[in-house]
């Protein structure tokens, strides 16, 4: 699971945004956000990068 749809909340930007500046489909980039389907590690550093954020902070940790 990610934490994408809650960073680009709390960064007021758009899927629409971050589709565009990501070179990805709407679609793509909304079943990212959806949890539907999970970037790969390429992406998903690409995303930390265009969101300026750390990696670690897209990812929901499986330990407790």
């Amino acid at each position: 699971m990610n934490r994408i749809k809650e960073v680009l909340s709390e960064k007021e930007m758009t899927q629409t945004w971050l589709s565009e500046t990501l070179g990805k489909s709407y679609n793509m980039v909304n079943s990212y956000v959806q949890n539907r389907r999970q970037p790969s590690l390429e992406d998903l550093n690409r995303i930390a990068d265009i969101l300026d954020v750390d990696v670690i902070d897209l990812i929901v940790s499986n330990r407790k």
